[in-house]
């Protein structure tokens, strides 16, 4: 499907379905989920992005954060019919290729990671934060990064985005 004809929305196919076309780590993607689906059951039944994972379901814990536009956004109730024609998806595997994001180097350098649940989600957040504020002070961070960590890494994670920053 070309890029002009993904900007009309979702199209009818066969069987009364509806496809749906998705901008996700800079490729088209059409996929014949139900414009209901929330994304994050888009990506990850339909388009076996498992990166991306289901915490709360209720838009809490973060576990499930991808880009939109640059923005964090929690996927778990996040209909795909609310997303934009030109809306520009990022998930965990579109951030870089070999793990080579400042925020991906950060959390190794800073041994963020304990049981890595939630590491996803949180790094994507974080790389939200940097997009809208690349200087972030801890009250900006505090404000902003509202996923939860289980594992209490809290102040590592708060450590790496200002490596990151840096």
């Amino acid at each position: 499907m070309s890029h002009c004809a993904a900007s009309r929305g979702p199209r009818r196919v066969p069987g009364g379905g509806r496809m749906v076309t998705l901008h996700i780590n800079g490729q088209t993607v059409t996929t014949s989920a139900p414009a209901s689906s929330n994304l994050l059951w888009v990506l990850r039944d339909y388009l076996n992005m498992t990166g991306t994972k289901y915490g709360c379901g209720s838009k809490v814990c973060g576990a499930c954060t991808v880009l939109v536009n640059g923005v964090a956004a929690k996927t778990c109730n996040l209909k795909v019919s609310s997303l934009q024609p030109n809306d520009q998806i990022t998930t965990i595997e579109g951030l870089s290729a070999n793990g080579t994001h400042p925020v991906q180097q950060a959390w190794v350098d800073q041994q963020v990671p304990q049981c890595g649940f939630c590491q996803s989600g949180m790094i994507m957040a974080c790389v939200g934060l940097l997009n809208s504020t690349p200087q972030p002070t801890d009250a900006d961070i505090d404000a902003t990064i509202d996923n939860l960590c289980v594992c209490g890494t809290y102040q590592r994670v708060r450590a790496a985005i200002h490596q990151a920053a840096g």
